[in-house]
């Protein structure tokens, strides 16, 4: 099959392949033949700018041959073993995170990606504290496997009720730009925005009654829907409320882990350890399949003499665990966390600047190499250029004319998600905005006066 011609690849595609969060009738695929660093190339010779990572997860950039040759090394030497056995990789992998995730996780439960990660995170908080609710808030997206889509507040998980995971319970998020509780004050000091919502979830976890919540589960960063980044004091209120009722707290570094906020993790920003940390994507940079959940090891230490009820086939697969050490390696070696955090501030410029020329912007935000662009009717009265769970002819010109242009990159609603690999240049930073700063244009046109 390596003789496949390039006029085959996307027919065959697409009469063999069943596409996910797609009508299968309208999938239209882009047949990729190779990437190198933040481009990829389809089967044509077109080159694409990735602003996206691929899937959010390419973090270290495409095609890295340090990675991509400890994978073929450990496939030569153990390409299998069981999830009972010890492994190089599985002693190794486990010394390494220990070293980079928040003093107190030294425990670690490899999974096959993030949405299953946050599911034995819950059935861990849930054996070890007795209880059964779990509360997340309503934009968070935490995977689509049944328990992690319920505990999913955005609209993906519509489609699979009422029959996915019980005992979920959804909060609002700190939205600064689009704040339930402050439409008439928008500039409201953000300590008194910040302990309002914090009100708000403590309300919530009283009218549930807190003897019956196991977990506070978040995305430390709010990732597809919209990079929301927490205000000042938040997660440290979160914390300071999970102590005070004796709940768990699960934070999902899915997408904010290995580098992409400036940091390794985004806790590490607010000086908060939680009790349980999911990860995957940047854990591998994508380049094999791997989520894991940290853990204090008094959490671990409660199921010594207790039989955890779980496990998976590929648990700790020696190829995985390889890709994530020579990862975690190129990540130190590269400096990546501390490129990030310097390109970031470069990327905090563009889009401010993107925003001051265009009228269609009404809000930018970014944290490191996780930016947003929020794409509005009205400043005024932050119309959404496209409506909540749904798009618009506007948005989908914009998308059609950046790939048009060769740039990659995700939109969500209104949205539009700015997260390149770590490696990327400023230079290549200003390739990609020269094609946005032409593409608002487009959006440009339909803000109403």
């Amino acid at each position: 099959m390596s003789d496949l011609p390039d006029s085959e690849l996307l027919p065959l595609c697409l009469e063999h392949n069943f596409w996910t969060w797609s009508a299968q009738a309208q999938v239209q695929p882009i047949p990729i033949q190779r990437a190198r660093g933040v481009y990829f190339w389809d089967i044509h010779g077109k080159r694409y700018l990735d602003f996206n990572s691929m899937v959010m997860c390419v973090n270290i950039g495409h095609g890295d041959e340090r990675v991509v040759e400890a994978i073929a090394r450990q496939a030569r030497e153990l390409a299998f073993a069981g999830p009972q056995m010890a492994t190089r990789p599985r002693a190794l992998l486990g010394k390494l995170l220990a070293e980079i995730t928040p003093p107190g996780l030294t425990k670690f439960l490899y999974t096959l990606g993030g949405a299953d990660a946050n599911e034995n995170a819950i059935k861990l908080a849930r054996g070890y504290t007795g209880r059964w609710k779990i509360l997340t808030r309503y934009r968070s997206y935490h995977g689509a496997t049944y328990g992690a889509i319920a505990a999913t507040g955005d609209p993906r998980r519509l489609a699979w009720e009422p029959l996915t995971m019980p005992g979920v319970v959804h909060f609002l998020d700190p939205y600064r730009y689009r704040s339930t509780f402050h439409r008439t004050c928008p500039d409201l000091p953000e300590e008194e925005f910040t302990q309002d919502y914090l009100n708000h979830l403590e309300e919530v976890i009283q009218y549930e009654g807190p003897q019956t919540i196991a977990a506070i589960l978040l995305e430390t960063v709010t990732g597809t829907n919209g990079v929301i980044i927490p205000p000042r004091g938040y997660l440290e209120g979160v914390r300071a409320l999970c102590d005070r009722y004796g709940i768990l707290l699960i934070c999902d570094e899915v997408m904010s882990g290995f580098g992409r906020t400036g940091a390794w993790f985004a806790v590490e920003h607010y000086g908060v350890v939680p009790d349980l940390m999911t990860m995957a994507k940047g854990l591998t940079s994508g380049y094999a399949p791997l989520g894991a959940v940290a853990m204090k090891p008094e959490i671990a230490a409660y199921y010594n003499e207790r039989v955890y009820q779980g496990g998976l086939t590929y648990n700790g697969h020696p190829i995985s665990l390889a890709a994530a050490i020579a990862t975690i390696e190129v990540m130190k070696e590269d400096h990546l966390v501390e490129r990030a955090r310097a390109t970031g501030e470069v990327l905090a410029e563009m889009l401010a600047e993107l925003m001051d020329r265009h009228p269609s912007v009404g809000e930018v935000r970014s944290i490191g190499l996780f930016g947003a662009i929020e794409l509005v009717r009205n400043r005024q009265t932050r119309e959404p250029l496209a409506p909540y769970n749904g798009s618009s002819p506007e948005m989908m010109a914009l998308r059609r004319f950046l790939l048009d242009r060769g740039l990659f990159l995700y939109t969500h609603w209104n949205v539009v998600l700015i997260i390149p690999p770590l490696i990327i240049t400023p230079e290549q930073l200003a390739e990609g905005f020269a094609i946005l700063d032409e593409g608002l244009q487009i959006t440009d046109r339909a803000v109403e006066a």
